[in-house]
């Protein structure tokens, strides 16, 4: 399939790509300030095809968000509450299996766990939400705790980092979540969430992870204060330790949401800067099997888009997302798998069910 490019400085790049060479910052700026965002979406549709054909995977997944409680003061978080401010909550063992059995289908492969850094309750009130699920859905991949949750544990507990997430693994985790990533640079995140894990911590707490055997998840939160170069300066801190430990499995561009349903378009993220920065991850992050389209951000319609602009994967069913709605997410809180299979189909794309592993259930 040729490429059909109208801005000819796109052809160095396209060459790039075609000899594996890996991008740089100042490639990525470029691709960030062409009018030619076809082109770009060309490029990296070319790449998705070439790493995963037409095929789109999917899971039937669960969020659970045992507490609501938190130390922290990120300014885009309208899920957190205060200890004893109305509305906070924290889910013991019956809560917790009451909200899963209310909510449960046969279908549910991952149960995917975020949380607030709350400090009424101590390390082992972690590690037995764990324990309490795999106990009664031991079949059930556990999806917990983001590099940021990790830090924050590591301080209440006393434990090291590694210690930490030894003890995770044996009370059952599977793998961890790529929230807490935000923007990884320090300008960014002292004025965003400041009290949360550094860059270097966020990192270190996956690069151990990797190196016990567990294979994680990478995300990026845009659409606020960083400008484009911190994005990129963000993949190429995800992909040097990728190059280094090949234990992220899917990188996941988060579009901020704003504070209310009611914000003006002037508050979110454009269609074209979603569409562009689902390329360009694509194309940067070179060395990642999967980019995905988080549909509960960008909505159903980008994410079939998405699918042309190198995305290969659209996360999964949900059953109730919390914290995306809590600061004016658009979208419904869940979705069926009909639903995902309809919209993969219906972008010319080969749906596939998969666990977190993107091991394959079965192919529609």
């Amino acid at each position: 399939m040729s490429t059909i490019i109208t801005d000819n400085r796109l052809l160095s790049i396209e060459e790039k790509v075609k000899n594996g060479q890996r991008l740089t910052i100042e490639d990525g700026l470029f691709l960030y300030e062409t009018p030619d965002l076809l082109g770009v979406a060309q490029l990296a549709n070319k790449v998705n095809l070439e790493k995963n054909g037409n095929h789109v995977y999917f899971i039937e997944n669960m969020y659970i968000n045992p507490t609501n409680v938190c130390e922290a003061n990120c300014s885009f978080c309208g899920f957190k509450r205060k200890s004893g401010q109305e509305g906070a909550y924290t889910m013991h063992e019956e809560e917790l299996l009451e909200y899963v059995s209310k909510r449960w289908n046969d279908g549910i492969q991952e149960f995917h766990i975020v949380g607030g850094h709350n400090t009424d309750v101590s390390f082992d009130y972690y590690l037995d939400t764990i324990r309490t699920l795999k106990k009664h859905y031991p079949q059930v991949t556990v999806k917990a705790y983001t590099g940021a949750e990790i830090e924050f544990f590591s301080r209440i507990s006393g434990l090291s980092m590694k210690e930490v997430l030894q003890e995770l693994i044996k009370a059952g985790l599977d793998t961890l979540p790529g929230g807490g990533a935000e923007i990884l640079t320090e300008r960014y995140r002292a004025k965003m969430s400041p009290d949360k894990a550094s860059t270097d911590q966020w990192l270190e707490a996956h690069e151990i992870a990797h190196g016990l055997g567990l294979k994680t998840h990478a995300t990026m939160l845009y659409g606020s204060i960083e400008s484009t170069e911190e994005r990129l300066i963000h993949m190429d801190r995800l992909r040097q330790l990728q190059d280094k430990t090949n234990g992220f499995m899917v990188f996941i561009p988060l579009a901020m949401q704003p504070r209310s349903v009611k914000a003006s378009l002037k508050r979110r993220t454009s269609a074209y800067d979603d569409m562009r920065t689902i390329a360009i991850s694509r194309l940067m992050l070179d060395n990642f099997q999967h980019v995905k389209a988080y549909w509960i951000n960008i909505g159903v319609q980008l994410t079939q888009m998405a699918l042309s602009f190198g995305s290969s994967d659209i996360h999964g069913t949900l059953i109730e997302e919390r914290i995306s709605h809590s600061v004016g997410a658009l979208t419904s809180s869940g979705i069926t798998r009909d639903e995902l299979i309809h919209l993969i189909k219906s972008a010319n794309k080969i749906p596939v069910e998969r666990d977190t592993f993107y091991n394959v259930i079965k192919e529609y």
